[in-house]
């Protein structure tokens, strides 16, 4: 038991001395953003865990100045892509370019390579520039003709989609979706925070300036750091409970839900859980996982990952309701 508590202490330690850079990162972040703190942890979530976001909200909520903020904070390269109806794969991921003078074809990279990507309105692109988009993000790497080009380090991806309009966009398919480790819902500020944008912001010209805080490197090094908080096997076995409940939810005494799940989380629901989780211990300075952890977090990582019937739809049930009622049923450790 010492030996346990020690290494806790150690990495505790540890966590607190390289966990400096994110307090860094926030303040450089609060020179131009106000507010909306829930999305910037839930960024820095993804940063630390290889984890790409998807943001849902209003036009207006300061999702593109946050992503290009952050990029410029950590220096990394940043990429933001408008996708629109008329988008092609080759706009995104590069393309063989004819040389007349070398009788030859040239590569011509795209905006893909680069360490910070926003994918800014996805739903506005059909499927065929999605797919190309999701599958860089799973494998990193592209290829072009018949080379093949491994992405740098770190390749975050940060997609946005509009709620509002419906007309003109192509909704990402589920199996495609399930690739993003968060999908966040951004509201609305609120009133002191908007009386704070309006000051800040109703100024022609007028923009603050950040500072580089940190360096992708050290990023690297806090993944590993990551990798190593302690995880008891009573919360490893409370995610799967989580998971589990979204598709057998009668064995958790939730036969209500049998109805209004179509198909319930897959494993990369419970693996990247458990990412999240250590990543939220981390930006509270912790060695170690608690259940909070995992309820902090469950919803970002569930949201878009349990897909309804057609009755639940009918009944106006949301995901965020489904995933509620079994927040308060599954038996916390």
């Amino acid at each position: 038991m010492n030996t346990y508590n020690t290494d806790i202490q150690k990495l505790n330690e540890e966590i607190q001395e390289s966990g400096k850079f994110v307090t860094n990162i926030r303040e450089e972040l609060s020179k131009v953003i106000v507010g909306q703190q829930y999305m910037v942890d839930r960024l820095l979530v993804g940063l630390l865990t290889d984890g790409h976001v998807l943001l849902e909200g209003v036009p207006g909520l300061a999702k593109t100045l946050t992503v290009s903020t952050l990029a410029k904070v950590i220096d990394c390269k940043f990429q933001r892509i408008q996708f629109t109806p008329d988008l092609l794969p080759a706009d995104l991921m590069g393309t063989l370019i004819f040389n007349q003078k070398l009788g030859d074809f040239t590569i011509k990279k795209g905006p893909i390579f680069a360490n910070v990507i926003l994918a800014d309105e996805i739903n506005r692109s059909p499927a065929k520039v999605q797919s190309a988009l999701l599958e860089s993000m799973q494998e990193k790497q592209v290829t072009i003709g018949d080379q093949t080009f491994k992405l740098d380090n770190p390749f975050l991806v940060l997609a946005t989609q509009n709620p509002v309009e419906q007309e003109g966009t192509y909704p990402l398919p589920e199996a495609q979706v399930d690739r993003f480790m968060l999908k966040l819902k951004v509201g609305y500020p609120s009133e002191q925070e908007e009386l704070e944008i309006m000051r800040r912001m109703a100024r022609t010209g007028e923009r603050k300036s950040v500072d580089i805080v940190t360096k992708p490197e050290e990023i690297l090094t806090a993944r590993d750091t990551v990798n190593k908080i302690y995880m008891d096997p009573k919360v490893e076995k409370y995610i799967i409970d989580l998971i589990f409940a979204t598709r057998n939810p009668a064995k958790y005494g939730l036969s209500e839900l049998e109805t209004l799940i179509s198909f319930g989380a897959s494993p990369r629901a419970s693996i990247n859980l458990n990412l999240a989780s250590r990543a939220q211990a981390y930006l509270d300075k912790r060695g170690y996982v608690t259940p909070e952890d995992v309820r902090s977090i469950v919803m970002d990582v569930l949201r878009h990952r349990i897909i309804l019937t057609y009755e639940a739809e009918a009944e106006d049930y949301t995901t965020e309701n489904i995933i509620q009622k079994i927040l308060d049923s599954v038996h916390v450790p």
